[in-house]
């Protein structure tokens, strides 16, 4: 009998996600207000992250949370800056916050070592909680996603972005935030019952993709390319609603698939007006977007802040793909060539 999507790993891992998230949120609620009362008696100068594969995709979503809700500069550290080039970093004054499932990797753990040598406040966001990476952090924020043993991350990125609104909510005090965290899990269940066969059935000839988000969505844009790539053998690139137009549009035809994320905010009228250029270009357009509905949508819950959409959408994503994955002939949970644990230096 052939393989189910709902035999795989990536499947019953993703499938966890909502528990993951309620379990995270009620264990780190003192961490995470202990450290967001630190913050808010003591700002720091700006805030770094550093990460690699999926965990990098939730620090790009934390640019967003951060500067938006904090107006705090939010950087994208290099870890090859340090671990290669041993180049010393002006990190005084600085909350440098590490995100990583495994916690093993030597480049994550040298930057870390080297940002607290630098005087700034490290945290790390790990799922295994007595990691070198944990050791070496100030605070550690745990994921509590549990063992992972799927290739593709996908609990883990869902608890790591989970872990972001948790502190940002808490740092900020915005009470609407708050009460967005209570409703996720739920939230998060129902996205998880979402149809998304039009994804499903659209993509299982296709060779190339593009994705594309732009703002709170444009990280799990890059996301779900990465997880087309690894687990469905399928080309794809994503690009912010802003930038596919300078450049990337000239690739796209008839019958080229694209793949809209949306949330309701301000970015939301320009990326359906990228979706409707696409279309008009004879391209294959599939949009996720709160609340809307018809051939070409996918549907996706509305009702929460738009800040918390993105959880949603990877959630109903990767039901989609690990379904895709075995239509197209592929094994999600053992990508080829690829370990679950990649150690650079």
């Amino acid at each position: 009998m052939p393989m189910q999507a709902s035999d795989t790993l990536m499947f019953r891992e993703a499938h966890e996600s909502a528990d993951v998230v309620a379990r995270q949120f009620a264990a780190n609620e003192r961490v995470v207000t202990e450290l967001a009362d630190a913050l808010r008696a003591q700002p720091p100068r700006f805030i770094v992250t550093c990460a690699r594969g999926s965990s990098d995709h939730a620090a790009a979503y934390a640019k967003y949370v951060f500067e938006t809700q904090l107006g705090i500069v939010t950087a994208s550290a290099s870890p090859s800056v340090t671990s290669v080039y041993a180049a010393p970093q002006q990190w005084e004054g600085a909350l440098f916050i590490a995100i990583s499932q495994s916690g093993k990797s030597p480049d994550l753990v040298r930057n870390a070592q080297a940002a607290k040598a630098a005087g700034a406040r490290v945290v790390a966001m790990v799922n295994v909680e007595d990691s070198p990476l944990a050791q070496v952090a100030d605070t550690v924020i745990p994921l509590h996603a549990g063992p992972e043993r799927s290739v593709a991350a996908t609990k883990s990125y869902v608890a790591a972005l989970a872990a972001i609104l948790h502190l940002c909510a808490r740092w900020h005090g915005d009470a609407k935030l708050i009460a967005a965290l209570e409703a996720l899990p739920d939230a998060l269940r129902k996205s998880w019952d979402a149809d998304w066969s039009a994804l499903t059935d659209g993509l299982v000839d296709a060779h190339n993709l593009f994705v594309v988000g732009r703002g709170f969505g444009f990280a799990v844009a890059l996301e779900a390319a990465l997880k087309f790539k690894e687990t469905c053998g399928l080309h794809a690139e994503a690009f912010s609603a802003a930038e596919v137009k300078h450049g990337p549009m000239a690739l796209v035809g008839p019958h080229f698939p694209v793949l809209c994320f949306a949330q309701d905010d301000g970015t939301l009228e320009s990326t359906l007006a990228v979706a409707d250029e696409f279309r008009g270009r004879g391209a294959q357009v599939l949009v996720a977007a709160p609340g809307l509905s018809g051939e070409g949508f996918l549907p996706l819950a509305s009702g929460l802040p738009a800040i918390c959409t993105p959880l949603l959408t990877i959630q109903s994503f990767y039901r989609a793909a690990s379904a895709l994955a075995l239509r197209r002939g592929f094994n999600p949970d053992v990508p080829p060539h690829l370990n679950k644990v990649t150690e650079t230096v």
